[in-house]
């Protein structure tokens, strides 16, 4: 069945998880139709025992063997995972983190062949996942890697907040070192860049933050706020990109500073994601910025202690089905509106070519 609408792509995330019940609460809004549609990636047989466990009976799954198949007005699943999986709520297993990488690893296969527009992950755990296939933090650089990015963001999102970080999923001991002025160079680059060809931010205005306490008091608490971190930014400005800073991480979200910005670039972390949760938990979306795909992610884990429950909030799954396709909308605007209508030329040829066709003058005239 012929359709215009965004083919959105989802894969299951950890089956222990509450990945299927915000799934089920977000899609069970027939609304959803109207803007996507909806292919999960990952079990029928996993979907049914959650539906059950749930007791969700005014939901249906249509199963295809292809997102080729899909239909608009459904919630559509494809099979990717050993019917032999099991379920066990609440745990951490390695089946669990085997069907995780299934459902994933299908989806951006396709996503690569362009039969899905965008992809929203339900959660995974960051462990049990691990293999010889899947041997990454998490699924920002695991994606980054599969589309041949050179660099990506991370980049938390809401209605009233973006923040974007410098370093991921590494060890707080390893980040002094990781912070380094063309680190952050390149994601001011990625957050300058996708605040406009995917937010639509015309000039937008960055907040950087500092690394230290006080963002090292001019030298007294630490020195990479004067030798790394504010000589990035001045770099930054001769790229026209309008970043300021940096300021004490503390004293900015604490103030009115930040609806002065458009985003905050972070150094680390934590140091972006607790005032980020505490502010917009329920609505917050994880983004990857920088590569050529969409890709976004509800801003919370697997939550396994209530897995089964009935108690998961499904307004950010919703929210990162509402922004994986507002991106991919603005992201095609962008690209229509950057295209040149007008044919190029080589300017000295067509000085040549004006020359021959101009009438010349006669001697008289030129008298």
């Amino acid at each position: 069945m012929k359709t215009d609408k965004i083919r959105l792509g989802i894969s299951h995330g950890d089956i222990n998880g509450i990945g299927y019940e915000v799934i089920f609460k977000a899609l069970g809004d027939a609304r959803m139709f109207d803007i996507c549609t909806p292919i999960i990636y990952g079990s029928s047989k996993v979907a049914a025992y959650h539906r059950k466990t749930l007791n969700i009976t005014n939901f249906s799954l249509n199963n295809v063997k292809s997102a080729a198949e899909a239909h608009p007005k459904r919630v559509n699943i494809i099979n990717c995972v050993d019917d032999n999986v099991r379920v066990e709520l609440g745990k951490e297993t390695k089946m669990g983190g085997e069907a995780a990488y299934a459902a994933l690893s299908s989806a951006v296969a396709d996503l690569k062949e362009g039969k899905i527009d965008v992809l929203v992950t339900a959660p995974i755990h960051k462990k049990n996942i691990q293999s010889d296939s899947f041997n990454f933090p998490g699924h920002t650089e695991y994606l980054q890697t599969e589309f041949k990015s050179r660099e990506s963001l991370m980049l938390l999102v809401s209605d009233v907040l973006k923040v974007g970080v410098v370093t991921g999923h590494i060890p707080i001991a390893e980040v002094p070192q990781a912070v380094t002025k063309e680190k952050i160079l390149s994601k001011l680059k990625i957050l300058n860049k996708t605040l406009k060809e995917d937010f639509t931010i015309r000039k937008p205005k960055i907040a950087v933050l500092g690394l230290n306490p006080h963002a090292g008091d001019n030298g007294l608490i630490g020195k990479e706020e004067l030798e790394t971190i504010i000589p990035a930014i001045e770099e930054a400005k001769q790229k026209d990109i309008v970043a300021l800073g940096p300021y004490p991480a503390d004293g900015f979200f604490g103030s009115n500073n930040l609806s002065k910005f458009d985003a905050v670039l972070a150094m680390y972390h934590d140091q972006g994601l607790i005032p980020f949760k505490t502010i917009s938990f329920s609505s917050g979306v994880n983004f990857t910025a920088g590569l050529p795909i969409v890709r976004t992610s509800p801003d919370h884990g697997t939550a396994f202690e209530i897995a089964g429950q009935g108690l998961a909030d499904e307004e950010s799954f919703r929210q990162s089905v509402y922004l994986a396709v507002d991106v991919f909308k603005n992201r095609s605007s962008y690209k229509d509106l950057s295209k040149n209508p007008l044919k190029s030329y080589d300017i000295s040829k067509m000085d040549d070519k004006l020359d021959e066709t101009l009438p010349q003058e006669s001697e008289e005239e030129q008298i």
